[in-house]
């Protein structure tokens, strides 16, 4: 304990040093640990989002924005399908269950999606607050949806044209909100959901007013769902893409060639696209690694430096103590503490600064209403960053300590 103590007033003796020390190993730390959190919370993200999804079925163009546009909600879904089509492809008996979806409108850059109620059945969705929608032109809010914008069952809202904040407003057609998702950690939390005919009523021309010119919105609106309920059913309505999840195995085989090769339609596997982006967003993780590992490297040179001065300007301190009776061993431990002083102290700062940084990605995600990241979160492999921290400061201290431990009190008290 005395050790630690003289190693702890021996490395605050030069507090510029010290700070500077602490400081690089503390940025190479939090860039590692910044890594370590985002690539562990991305991975648990998209398993949270593709669990149970086997294939994605839209129109043809890039199989990655389908995947992006349909399951995450991050991209432009390439175009519509006809509901017709789906349909029949939801009659293979290798198919075990398809989930409609359909885009096309927001409220003030949360999605709104036209679905079905296996849609949050299929995340285990829990309602905080009223019910599911029951007609076309009622809606259900994720839960961050519902918080930051301060809504709950009973308001109405106008949503707006286009899959991004500013489009044109139809205020010709309200949303009554009639529930109010518990938070999941799913995409669900950042959707607005409503019945799949909700989309195609919202971009019919609107009704028309009777002879007698009764403006009424709410009459109108009744009478237009009433109109609009059987259209669920018909044929000649689009779609934006459709969730499938395989009865066999065998599906994965037979589905999606059939799906590419006798339909319109396009199908894309989840498992492959998001085995390519992570491959993709892998060589940007590479750069700041590498960067990562210049900054330790310095950091490691800059304790050594800093070590084997403090041998050079304590040789009076480390006669004293060899005179006292100290052996050379526990010279050589007073720098191996200083060394592990300033593992320990950087390992807390980079954590800390990594986590920070992995909040505010968080935060810039949140406010763009894309991936749910964030919370405070531990992964095994952080464990690796506070050992990552002691290898570097006592590697760098192995050769000023040797050296401290070489020196007689003889040649110590001649230098004087």
């Amino acid at each position: 304990m005395k050790t630690l103590f003289f190693a702890w007033r021996y490395l605050w003796s030069r507090p510029l040093g010290a700070a500077l020390n602490v400081l690089l190993l503390s940025l190479g730390l939090a860039s590692i640990t910044f890594l370590l959190l985002v690539g562990f919370q991305l991975n648990k993200a998209f398993e949270r989002d593709l669990a149970g999804i086997d294939l994605v079925v839209g129109a043809k163009g890039s199989p990655m924005q389908l995947i992006l546009s349909g399951v995450f909600h991050l991209d432009v879904p390439p175009g519509n399908v006809k509901l017709s089509a789906v349909k029949a492809l939801e009659k293979n008996p290798l198919i075990a269950s398809v989930i409609p979806i359909s885009l096309g409108d927001n409220l003030r850059g949360f999605r709104i999606v036209g679905t079905s109620h296996a849609y949050a059945e299929h995340y285990g969705a829990t309602l905080a607050q009223g019910r599911l929608w029951e007609a076309p032109m009622q809606a259900v809010l994720g839960a961050s949806v519902a918080h930051q914008l301060g809504l709950a069952p009973g308001n109405t809202f106008a949503g707006s044209h286009g899959l991004g904040a500013g489009g044109h407003a139809h205020h010709e057609r309200l949303y009554t909100v009639v529930g109010v998702l518990a938070p999941g950690g799913t995409v669900l939390d950042r959707l607005v959901l409503t019945d799949t005919a909700s989309v195609w009523q919202m971009h019919e021309e609107p009704a028309v007013q009777d002879a007698h010119g009764d403006h009424d919105g709410h009459e109108a609106q009744h009478a237009s769902d009433a109109a609009a309920a059987p259209a669920a059913a018909d044929a000649a309505h689009e779609i934006t893409l459709a969730l499938i999840t395989y009865k066999t195995p065998l599906a994965a085989l037979r589905i999606p060639r059939f799906v590419n090769t006798q339909t319109d339609m396009q199908a894309a596997s989840p498992a492959v696209e998001i085995s390519r982006l992570l491959h993709m967003l892998g060589l940007g993780t590479e750069v700041l690694r590498a960067f990562a590992d210049v900054l330790l490297l310095t950091a490691a040179l800059s304790v050594f430096i800093a070590l084997w001065s403090a041998v050079r300007e304590r040789r009076a301190d480390l006669a004293l103590l060899r005179m006292l009776g100290a052996p050379p061993a526990k010279v050589a431990a007073l720098l191996l503490c200083e060394a592990v002083w300033l593992g320990l102290l950087a390992s807390l700062a980079g954590l800390g600064l990594g986590q920070a940084f992995a909040a505010a990605l968080a935060w810039g995600l949140q406010l763009d209403h894309s991936l749910l990241l964030g919370g405070m979160v531990w992964p095994v492999e952080l464990w690796w960053v506070p050992a990552l921290a002691l290898l570097v400061s006592l590697g760098a201290a192995l050769l000023p300590a040797w050296g401290a431990y070489r020196v007689s009190v003889l040649q110590l008290l001649q230098s004087r």
